[in-house]
C-alpha cells in the first residue's frame, strides 16, 4: 500500500510560518488582507471562497469580497480591479476564473497589479515563472505540488518527472518549477502517443489532466510518487482525483489522496502569498 502524502501535515508547517509573519505585521499595525473577486455563482468558486475565508479567519488574515453578477459589464469588472489595485489595505487578490464568456479574460486578468497577483494569473507573473525571475507570484496549485514534495523530503534532482496536462494553470508552470529543481521533465497531453509507457518511465508523476480517474494502473509502476492535482465529482457525488486511487494505491510508493491532498495546501499557499505581499508592500 502506498504512503499517503497528506496535505494536513504540509498545511500545519505552512500555517505556523504564516502565523509568525502575521504577528510581526500586526505589531506594526499592518493586517494582511485578501481581496476576493467573484463573478457569478459557480458552485466550485463559492466552495473555494468559503475555504479561503475560513483559512483567513484562522490565520488572522483579513478579507474583503467583491461579488459581481454573471452578466456584469466588462467596464464594471475593470473598475473593481482598479479599486483593489489602489487600495493600500488590500495586499493580494483572488480573481475566480474562468470568467463569463462575454468578458475579455486576458484584458481583465492583466489589469490586476502584479504585486497583488497572489494566484499567479497575470502575464507578468507567468513570465516570472518561465524566466526564473522574481516577478509576481507563481500559481498556487503548482506551488502546492512543490511544497508537498519539499515537505516529504522528495528531492527532484536528476529525477524523471512526467507532468500530465499542459494548461497555464497547472501543467506548464509545474513543469518550469520542476526544471528549476533540476528534474528532467516530460509533459504529456491528449496528443501524446502511448502515454502509459511514457508515464511508467517517471519517478514522479504530477497529474493535472482534468478528468476523473483517467490515470489508472496501466500508467503506473512500483517505486513511483504520484501527485494528483485533480478535483472532480464522481457518479456517486464524491470528490475524486484524476488518478484512479484504488488502483494506484496498490502499485505506487506514495500518492496524494483526493480529498486531503494538494487542494488544502493550495489555500495555504494563497494566504502565504498574501502575507508575503503585505510584507513587500510595507517595506
Amino acid at each position: 500500500m502506498a504512503k499517503l502524502l497528506l496535505g494536513k501535515e504540509v498545511n500545519a508547517s505552512i500555517n505556523e510560518e504564516i502565523k509568525a509573519k502575521v504577528e510581526k505585521l500586526k505589531a506594526q499595525d499592518i493586517t494582511p488582507a485578501l481581496g476576493i473577486i467573484r463573478i457569478g455563482e459557480r458552485e466550485d468558486d463559492i466552495a473555494y471562497e468559503k475555504s479561503a475565508a475560513k483559512r483567513c479567519e484562522t490565520l488572522g488574515v483579513a478579507y474583503e469580497k467583491f461579488l459581481l453578477p454573471a452578466d456584469v459589464k466588462e467596464e464594471e469588472v475593470l473598475k473593481t480591479i482598479s479599486q483593489v489595485n489602489k487600495n493600500d489595505k488590500i495586499h493580494g487578490v483572488l480573481l475566480f476564473r474562468p470568467l463569463p464568456k462575454h468578458l475579455n479574460e486576458d484584458r481583465i486578468v492583466n489589469a490586476l497589479a502584479v504585486e497583488k497577483d497572489v494566484d499567479g494569473i497575470t502575464d507578468l507573473s507567468m513570465a516570472g515563472v518561465f524566466m526564473g525571475k522574481d516577478m509576481g507570484y507563481a500559481p498556487c496549485t503548482p506551488s502546492a505540488c512543490m511544497k508537498v514534495l519539499e515537505h516529504y523530503g522528495i528531492d527532484c534532482t536528476g529525477k524523471k518527472v512526467v507532468v500530465i496536462g499542459r494548461s497555464l494553470v497547472v501543467g506548464k508552470p509545474a513543469a518550469m518549477m520542476l526544471l528549476k529543481k533540476n528534474a528532467t521533465v516530460t509533459v504529456c497531453h491528449t496528443r501524446t502517443v502511448d502515454m502509459p509507457s511514457v508515464v511508467k518511465e517517471a519517478d514522479i508523476v504530477v497529474v493535472a489532466a482534468g478528468k476523473a480517474g483517467v490515470i489508472d494502473g496501466n500508467y503506473l509502476r512500483e517505486g513511483q510518487i504520484v501527485i494528483d492535482v485533480g478535483i472532480n465529482v464522481n457518479e456517486e457525488g464524491k470528490l475524486c482525483g484524476d488518478v484512479n486511487f484504488e488502483e494506484a494505491e496498490k502499485i505506487v510508493d506514495a500518492i496524494t489522496p483526493v480529498p486531503r491532498g494538494v487542494g488544502g495546501v493550495t489555500t495555504s499557499i494563497l494566504l502565504e502569498h498574501v502575507v508575503d505581499a503585505a510584507i513587500v508592500q510595507n517595506r
